[in-house]
């Protein structure tokens, strides 16, 4: 299952502050159908049926079927750059 390292909490935690969004909010990662292999980060309200729900703390990723199969062995972790934007990148686990 997909792990989520401190620095990918807090920039996602980041992400969420000041949108209008509920407390249930998340950032939902889902498969590109248009191009195999590629992902799409967006924020979302909560879950769509048939997602993955990965908690960490406060924070939640919702991940669509095709994303958790991608992902299942990989950490997400996260780099802020001065401007203040994340960048996110996935990594194998060891």
């Amino acid at each position: 299952m997909l792990t989520l390292t401190d620095d990918a909490v807090q920039a996602i935690r980041d992400l969420l502050v000041g949108e209008d969004l509920p407390q249930n909010a998340g950032m939902r990662i889902a498969a590109v159908e248009s191009d195999p292999g590629s992902l799409e980060l967006s924020l979302t309200s909560g879950p769509q049926a048939g997602d993955e729900v990965v908690a960490r703390e406060d924070v939640r990723v919702f991940l669509s079927p095709e994303a958790a199969r991608i992902v299942e062995d990989k950490t997400l972790d996260a780099d802020v750059s001065t401007q203040g934007r994340p960048s996110f990148r996935l990594t194998r686990q060891v």
